[in-house]
C-alpha cells in the first residue's frame, strides 16, 4: 500500500471512528462505570469484532451476508435486540452507592482492580472478561458494519499486490485508530463526567440517558435501512 493511499485510509478511518453509534456509546458507559482504565476492556472486544468482520470480507462470506436478505434480516434483528437488551439493562440497573449524604465516592481508576478484587464499588459489578465480551457483541451483531466493510474495503485494495500484507495493513490501521479515539476521546470525555456518577441521583440519571441511547441504536438498527 503507498504512503498517499495509507494516508487517505487514516483519514477515513478518523472520520468512522469518531462517528457515534453503539461502541461509543459502550465506551462512555464503561468509562463512567467502571471508569477511564478499565474502559479499555470493552474497547478491545469491539475491535476484535472490527478484525472478525475484516476478516469475514476479506474470505468473501460478505458476499453471502449481502446476498441473501433472510440471514442479513437474522443478524440485524439479533443486534437490534442485544442493544435493546443492554438498553433495558441500564435502565434497570441499581446506583452502587446511597443516596444519603456522606456516602463513599467512586473509587479512582488506581484503586478499580483492588475494589474489584474485594467485591466493592461499581468497579466490582463486572469483570473485564465480561466488559470484553459486550463489546464483542455490540460491534459483531452489527451487519451494517459488514457492509460498510464491504464497500469500505476495496477502495484500499490492489489486487495486482499481495493481499494478506495489505488486509493486515487495513485492519492495523482500522483498529490502532479507534482504540484511539474510543479511548483518547469517547472515554475521556465520559471520564471527565464522572463526578456526576458519584450520588445514586447522578447514577440514575446516567443509566437512564444510557439505556435510552442504547434502545434509541437498537431501534434505528432493526427499522431503519
Amino acid at each position: 500500500m503507498s504512503f498517499p493511499l495509507w494516508l487517505t485510509l487514516l483519514a477515513a478511518c478518523v472520520v468512522i471512528s469518531f462517528t457515534p453509534g453503539a461502541g461509543a456509546i459502550n465506551t462512555m458507559g464503561n468509562s463512567l462505570a467502571y471508569g477511564f482504565g478499565r474502559s479499555i476492556w470493552g474497547i478491545l472486544g469491539q475491535q476484535a469484532a472490527l478484525v472478525i468482520h475484516i476478516v469475514i470480507v476479506a474470505l468473501g462470506v460478505g458476499v453471502l451476508v449481502t446476498s441473501s436478505p433472510v440471514l442479513f434480516d437474522v443478524i440485524r434483528y439479533a443486534g437490534a435486540a442485544y442493544l435493546v437488551y443492554l438498553g433495558i439493562r441500564q435502565l434497570l440497573a441499581k446506583p452502587a452507592v446511597d443516596d444519603a449524604s456522606g456516602a463513599p465516592e467512586a473509587p479512582d481508576d488506581a484503586d478499580a482492580d483492588l475494589a474489584a478484587e474485594r467485591g466493592i464499588g461499581p468497579e466490582a459489578s463486572e469483570s473485564r472478561w465480561s466488559m470484553f465480551r459486550r463489546g464483542l457483541w455490540v460491534n459483531l451483531l452489527n451487519p451494517k458494519a459488514i457492509v460498510f466493510f464491504l464497500a469500505f474495503l476495496p477502495q484500499f485494495i490492489r489486487p495486482g499486490e499481495p493481499l494478506a500484507p495489505q488486509y493486515a495493513a487495513i485492519a492495523a490501521t482500522v483498529v490502532l485508530v479507534d482504540i484511539a479515539v474510543m479511548w483518547g476521546f469517547f472515554a475521556v470525555a465520559a471520564h471527565a463526567m464522572r463526578r456526576f456518577t458519584r450520588s445514586a441521583r447522578g447514577q440514575r440519571t446516567v443509566n437512564r440517558v444510557f439505556g435510552i441511547l442504547f434502545i434509541a441504536v437498537g431501534l434505528l438498527l432493526a427499522f431503519v435501512h
